[in-house]
């Protein structure tokens, strides 16, 4: 037992020395924040213990050259006066804040040799964090403003992206939810969709109400929406036409296979008999018995039914104002119906019992060509859907 108390206590001993020495090596690289982080998250169970006066020396210099690399940051901020740099200087007191409240519930931290506790200078940095949540909302609400103003969707996806941060730190600040509504609208890429049928065959109207439904589909996203209806009021971007080129069916096919099998079984017993067909006994007089096998044949007639559909299609990205061809991609699906069935003669255990399951099968009327197209449908929109995935519009 004391042994095994002793194990216990120099493994904790390398445990919080490994701990003290990541902590440091983040502090000698730089990484403030992280070695802050560490000596807080070592120093919360027990900060009086003494194994754990590094972590108080570590925190307290961790603390002061990260205050110290901020506020010289900030100074070098505020001096240039670029209103690209207010929402560094807001994150900034934000993190200076931020540092001090982690730090709080632990205080006081004893240094046990000095006979004091360890120093922390804080500072309210409130004053200054609303004016600089203040200039930044301003800032960020009147660029949001000009880049809405641009027929580059691109800039008004960055509005968009400005006004929902605008949103995050000032809540309800002026018309921003107004705005970035307008914002979502007018950064949208809007996709007309339609089917061409250019085979001879009719395809299903539930597999062409599946195949326009990009709801179905998930394809719809927050910057491009699929309409199969042109609806008023909304100015296209793209058409995305899926032409159907051409539809084969093959014949409805029955395969017949005629085979034989032939199997040793066990059929009960018999009496072991020597070589001259004499009856073999024990040494006590009690006859021997041995396995009696016997010789059992199947004649099998094994059916495979089968159909088979492929579908080719072009699926075309269209210029919506000009008409113009962007890219073509190629698209091939299929769908197979097969049914394996079988009937015998003779005795079924000569073949394996895995096969016992074709006999209680039967013959299966074969889909109609509709229902082969449409079932077609789910291996095309699988490909479709990776079609688009891998080519957005921009």
């Amino acid at each position: 037992m004391k042994k095994q108390l002793l194990l216990v206590s120099i493994l904790l001993v390398l445990l919080d020395s490994c701990g003290v020495k990541q902590t440091r090596n983040l502090l000698t690289s730089g990484n403030y924040d992280e070695a802050i982080d560490n000596a807080i998250n070592n120093l919360r169970s027990n900060k009086d213990k003494k194994g754990n006066q590094d972590y108080v020396y570590l925190l307290e210099e961790a603390f002061y050259k990260a205050k110290e690399r901020d506020l010289n940051s900030l100074n070098l901020l505020e001096q240039d006066k670029n209103p690209a740099n207010l929402e560094k200087i807001y994150n900034t007191y934000i993190q200076l804040n931020n540092r001090q409240e982690k730090i709080k519930p632990l205080l006081p931290l004893q240094l046990l040799k000095e006979g004091k506790n360890a120093k922390f200078p804080f500072d309210n940095y409130n004053k200054q964090i609303v004016d600089s949540k203040i200039a930044l909302s301003k800032y960020l609400y009147a660029n949001s403003l000009a880049l809405l103003k641009s027929s580059n969707k691109m800039d008004i996806r960055k509005a968009y992206d400005d006004l929902e941060y605008l949103n995050q730190i000032n809540p309800n600040y002026q018309n921003t939810l107004q705005l970035q509504e307008e914002a979502l609208n007018k950064g949208r890429y809007y996709v007309n969709v339609i089917l061409r049928n250019q085979t001879n065959m009719v395809i299903p109207v539930a597999l062409q109400n599946d195949l326009l439904d990009f709801n179905t589909l998930g394809m719809n996203d927050k910057w491009t929406v699929y309409h199969n209806n042109i609806q008023k009021g909304i100015k296209y971007d793209y058409q995305l036409i899926m032409n159907f080129r051409e539809i084969n069916i093959s014949p409805e096919q029955i395969k017949e296979k005629e085979f034989v099998k032939e199997k040793q079984i066990k059929d009960g017993q018999k009496n072991l008999l020597d070589k001259d067909g004499k009856v073999v006994k024990d040494d006590k007089g009690n006859i021997i018995k041995v396995d009696n096998f016997k010789t059992v044949t199947i004649r099998i007639n094994e059916f495979n039914q089968y159909k088979g559909c492929q579908l080719t299609a072009n699926i075309d990205y269209v210029d919506f104002k000009n008409k113009q061809l962007l890219q073509t991609f190629p698209l091939t699906a299929e769908s197979v119906f097969t049914n394996g069935y079988a009937t015998y003669k003779g005795d079924k255990r000569a073949t394996d019992e895995a096969y016992y399951s074709y006999f209680d099968r039967r013959l299966i009327p074969f889909p109609s060509n509709e229902q082969m197209i449409y079932n077609t449908g789910e291996d095309l929109k699988s490909k479709l859907k990776g079609i688009i995935t891998k080519n957005r519009f921009q």
